[in-house]
């Protein structure tokens, strides 16, 4: 047993006796009495409650980045430099140049949700040069704003960069860098008890698997974007946890010429770059994919372990063939991704396994591939309907067809029925008639909050055409601008 050990801007900050599941907002606004990150949501929607995490990277530098304090739990800092927005000021007192921005620019009217638009800004300021206005609208697509409005806060955000400013973050990295990896050089992973619950951070795969063997009850967290949910608005006991974050063999993003395989502990932030650079509409749906602050906490691998019918990774790489190495008792094994989910919270995961990697198979010559997500906001919204598809033509006939759903049942799934009616068929206009008449019986759409059972039928056999009209009339526009969005 050891302290959690992190950096409170400069300070080293050690606890002992903390509930594993004790979040880094409760903690700021209770015990550290720092009360200038706000509680609004609790859910990791509204942003009021951004703070920036440092974690040292391989060059002995710093890597910044915003993540929501909500349902971030206090003892994954451990290791880690948390800023909040009482660390921004100089010495002297003189407002960062961020904050002096949003002063000169009106950025705030009441001001509850400035200090996240603020950390969420300060985050790009430390790790990016001047952003386009289409960057700072993705960046701050997680920060709700109900009363000033976005446009002096989006002048505020392209203005800030023009102030002077004599104490850079960078200047004093290495330091904090070397500072992060003393407290990381620790031999015993971090082992916490409080109350009977017990907090575990394995730094490696033999370690992760003996833990399951002596605690098989316990919960797994990885990014915590939706555990915990379970915590702040189900108020579920978690018991025993198990942090996934620090074991070496989760992380990693390898390109193998004809694959991809990325590390179940890859968050969607680390992987965007090389997943929109081989599939642009992947990388598309992944801008949207919750916002920039959920998405620099949340996984690749929790996503497809999580098995929510509304995850969007799923039906994406269902699409594209990927498949998931599972590790457990047994060894690894590895199955296609379609495979693992079975029913509504149900997967075909054994007793004791986890999820380990993913491979995703590069676009061979000669295919085609588009994803959709149809949602009622364009930013951080649940999809009524994801889907994606993938074909190969040979002759102008259907060599290969892959078509994945999500959104719409209770598990995202494969259309093997579509599939199957257009395999060896001409690419036309009849063939895809027939399709959409089999995709409209292959599923029994729910209705809900987010759309009708009629809409989600009708939706996902009008994606199908759209999908046909974009690979066969590749003139005809069928999608709005970047530029007209912004």
């Amino acid at each position: 047993m050891r302290p959690i050990r992190f950096l409170l801007n400069e300070q080293l900050r050690e606890l002992a006796d903390v509930s594993p599941t004790l979040t880094v907002l409760e903690w700021l606004r209770g015990p550290a009495g720092m009360t200038g990150t706000k509680e609004g949501c609790a859910e990791g929607d509204c942003g009021a409650c951004t703070v920036v995490l440092g974690t040292p990277t391989a060059d002995g530098q710093m890597h910044y980045r915003a993540v929501n304090s909500c349902i971030l739990f206090v003892p994954t800092l451990d290791g880690c430099q948390l800023l909040t927005v009482e660390h921004l000021k100089a010495a002297d007192g003189r407002l960062h140049p961020v904050q002096q921005a949003m002063v000169d620019h009106h950025g705030s009217q009441c001001g509850f949700c400035t200090p996240g638009f603020v950390m969420s800004l300060f985050a790009l300021y430390v790790s990016e040069p001047r952003p386009t206005r289409a960057r700072v609208n993705d960046v701050l697509s997680g920060n709700l704003c109900r009363c000033t409005g976005y446009r002096p806060i989006i002048d505020a955000a392209q203005a800030m960069y023009d102030y002077a400013w004599d104490e850079p973050v960078h200047a004093h990295a290495a330091q904090t860098a070397r500072r992060l990896n003393e407290l990381r050089s620790d031999p015993e992973p971090l082992q916490l008890e409080h109350e009977g619950h017990h907090y575990f951070a394995p730094t490696s795969a033999a370690q992760l698997d003996a833990l399951l063997a002596a605690h098989p009850k316990a919960t797994l967290l990885a990014g915590g974007t939706d555990v915990g949910l379970w915590v702040t608005k189900l108020h579920r006991d978690l018991g025993d946890v198990i942090y996934l974050g620090n074991v070496a063999e989760l992380h990693g993003i390898d390109d193998r010429g004809d694959e991809l395989v990325i590390g179940a502990a890859v968050t969607h932030a680390q992987a965007f770059d090389v997943i929109a650079r081989e599939f642009p509409d992947f990388g598309e749906l992944l801008r949207r994919f919750g916002s920039t602050l959920v998405r620099n906490s949340s996984t690749v691998g929790g996503n497809v372990a999580n098995g929510s019918p509304i995850g969007d990774s799923m039906p994406v790489l269902i699409a594209l063939g990927a498949r998931v190495a599972l590790r457990g008792p047994e060894g690894e094994r590895e199955i296609p991704l379609e495979d693992l989910y079975i029913a509504y919270g149900k997967q075909s995961r054994k007793p004791g396994e986890y999820v380990l990697r993913l491979r995703i198979p590069k676009l061979k010559t000669g295919e085609q591939f588009r994803c959709y997500k149809l949602s009622k906001r364009f930013d951080q919204d649940i999809s009524a309907v994801c889907a994606a598809f993938k074909l190969r033509l040979e002759n102008g006939c259907v060599a290969e067809f892959r078509a994945g759903f999500g959104g719409i049942a209770a598990i995202p799934a494969r259309a093997r029925k579509t599939e199957q009616a257009l395999t060896g068929q001409p690419w036309n206009d009849a063939t895809l008639s027939h399709a959409e008449a089999v995709l409209g019986e292959e599923f029994t759409p729910l209705t809900d909050m987010r759309a009708s059972r009629e809409y989600r039928r009708l939706a996902t056999t009008r994606l199908l055409r759209k999908f046909f009209i974009e690979t066969t009339e590749p003139e005809t526009a069928t999608r709005v601008l970047d530029a007209e969005v912004v």
